[in-house]
């Protein structure tokens, strides 16, 4: 069974070692459909064009910070609501990312993304396929001295891995973790300033890590059966010590914006058929026909479903907020199927 951990204290600084100069590794980006490889190859062309220009304008020659504001892209706004907490008044960040009812696999950049990206001291991006929108920027603009943190390189996760990252609770403490060392290479002026920006960060994210803890406790260890349209749910799931029994080929391929496989399909609805599954979960930015009749299954058989989200709803609102407010929708459907005793 998954355990509830504790929040990562800050790393050790040694001396920065210096980033490769080299182009980061881009992953294959998912395939896009016939109609709109046009419109995107228009796009990148046009964001190619203006980086050049974006270059005579804004130089990206990065001195060393000395107090000042650090400019922080970060390709989604889960990344840079945390990144926002931890820097505090030293950072400026922009999340590109932030539509809570838009679908974020279909996010086409433009060339305000380039400029921002291009004059940024520090971009995150989550990677693992899910935004090589934004590793195209990086590459386009090769700022010096930018720093690019990807996620799914620093967690060790291959293209084609599942992206949602931000939904496991060790995942997303080693990223903060990372942020933190990223910040001190920057601005080592304000070291002591972002070490109690992470103690406050740690300290606001527990009640949300307690939330998991107390799904573990009360329904974990097969206590309670979990569907899922989609993969998003899954590290929640093995952080909260969840039983999530849907076929990986049908959460898979909704999540990629594929038809599942008719086996897939059929065992999906058979299993909210039984009776033994206490909760649906699905995307509320990628909801299709498939997904909305399993909804409907589900109601049929007194399956409750919850919502969940790819970016912060509603997008004014912190990380831990968000994750706080699906955690609680999650634990009040269980509670309604499956009572604490």
């Amino acid at each position: 069974m998954a355990r509830s951990e504790t929040p990562v204290p800050p790393p050790r600084h040694d001396p920065p070692i210096a980033r490769s100069s080299s182009p980061p590794w881009i992953p294959p980006a998912k395939p896009l459909p016939v109609g709109r490889i046009a419109a995107v190859t228009a796009a990148i062309v046009v964001v190619m064009g203006t980086l050049v220009a974006v270059h005579a304008i804004h130089p990206a020659n990065f001195p060393a910070n000395t107090g000042s504001v650090v400019p922080i892209v970060a390709a989604e706004n889960f990344w840079g609501s945390l990144v926002a907490q931890l820097g505090g008044s030293h950072v400026s960040v922009l999340s590109i990312v932030s539509d809570p009812n838009a679908d974020p696999h279909e996010y086409e950049s433009n060339t305000s993304d380039a400029i921002a990206v291009s004059d940024a001291r520090l971009v995150i991006e989550n990677g693992a396929g899910y935004d090589n929108w934004c590793s195209q920027l990086v590459s386009a603009s090769s700022s010096p001295g930018q720093r690019v943190l990807n996620v799914a390189d620093l967690l060790g996760k291959p293209a084609g891995s599942n992206p949602h990252f931000w939904y496991g609770q060790s995942y997303v403490n080693t990223t903060i973790a990372a942020m933190y060392s990223e910040l001190i290479a920057i601005d080592p002026i304000d070291q002591a300033y972002f070490q109690l920006q992470y103690a406050a960060l740690n300290t606001s994210l527990a009640p949300v890590w307690s939330d998991e803890a107390y799904l573990h406790a009360h329904w974990g260890g097969g206590k309670a059966q979990i569907a899922s349209t989609e993969s998003i749910f899954e590290y929640m799931a093995n952080s909260s010590g969840l039983d999530l029994v849907s076929p990986v080929a049908f959460m898979s391929a909704v999540s990629e914006g594929n038809d599942p496989p008719t086996q897939s399909v059929t065992e999906f609805q058979d299993q909210l058929e039984s009776g033994n599954v206490s909760v649906l979960v699905y995307n509320k930015q990628t909801v299709t026909h498939l997904t909305d009749q399993m909804q409907a299954i589900a109601a049929q058989y007194n399956v409750p479903s919850v919502g969940v989200t790819e970016t912060i709803e509603p997008s004014g609102e912190t990380f831990e907020f968000w994750m706080a407010s699906e955690l609680s929708a999650l634990t009040s459907a269980l509670d309604q199927k499956v009572p604490v005793s």
